[in-house]
């Protein structure tokens, strides 16, 4: 048996597919903000603050392997409701909290580990989902792509260890956006522009120091459609650490556009 702990975006989806495919045993931790797994069957509504539900769920089911999938939202700590085991596990949530997200998954990792549940990759089923190092678009970057290419490498190489970005937009050798809190969809919304067309481009890597296991930078059709708005020419992923969801339909759109897909 696996537990599935969703969040939101489609590649839970893509992920349910593929172990209803296998026929494997599994059950779904709901915790995504449209509870939209609420009409399957195998599925338990959870709220983050519920760790002894939660971890109930999974023993009672002789859950040993978790995977997580989906963008999990940072709760409000003070409109909580907490369980027993939330109101013990909480104060390390929140002191991860102060270190960014990516710290809040670590914990709860170590948490569940603790309980002798382990977290596997979140590709372990899914495998095709991600990309090899190579250029997947008839355009390739040229020498002044390449500038911005590693200018945005290099900015989000230097953030610190624990912070939430996993994406920069580089344009003419300049620092346009930096992925905040909102993540990439609002980033490259505040970047669109009637100004610039096929120029500049969207980097998105891991976070340093990230559990590669969990919360992988994501793209998909609707990234690249933004990525058009904002006059970019290309997006530029880290080879096999990444999410590339409507693989097919991404290409298509990048010929069409005349935009670079590169994996580094």
């Amino acid at each position: 048996m696996i537990g599935l702990i969703f969040g939101d975006t489609n590649f839970p989806i893509e992920i349910l597919k593929e172990i209803k495919k296998k026929r494997l045993k599994y059950l779904i931790i709901d915790l995504s903000k449209s509870k939209k797994f609420k009409k399957n069957k195998k599925s338990y509504s959870v709220s983050i603050g519920q760790f002894g539900k939660f971890i109930n769920i999974l023993k009672e089911n002789n859950c040993k392997k978790v995977l997580f999938a989906g963008k999990v939202s940072k709760p409000n700590f003070s409109k909580l409701k907490l369980d027993i085991k939330g109101i013990y596990y909480i104060p390390r949530i929140i002191k991860a909290s102060k270190l960014g997200d990516a710290a809040v998954l670590k914990e709860i990792i170590k948490i569940l580990s603790e309980q002798k549940i382990k977290t596997i990759n979140s590709l372990t089923y899914n495998p095709k989902l991600t990309l090899k190092k190579g250029n997947y678009s008839k355009t390739k970057p040229n020498n002044l792509d390449n500038k911005d290419i590693q200018k945005a490498i290099k900015t989000l190489s230097s953030l610190q260890k624990y912070n939430f970005s996993q994406g920069a937009v580089v344009r003419n050798n300049k620092v346009i956006a930096i992925e905040s809190k909102g993540g990439t969809e609002q980033m490259l919304i505040k970047c669109k522009t009637k100004k610039f067309k096929n120029n500049g481009v969207l980097v998105k890597f891991p976070k340093k120091k990230q559990d590669l296991r969990i919360d992988l930078p994501t793209v998909g059709l609707k990234t690249f459609k933004q990525c058009k708005l904002a006059g970019l020419k290309g997006i530029v992923l880290k080879n096999k650490q990444n999410i590339f969801l409507e693989k097919v339909s991404c290409i298509n759109f990048a010929n069409k556009n005349k935009m670079f897909i590169t994996v580094k």
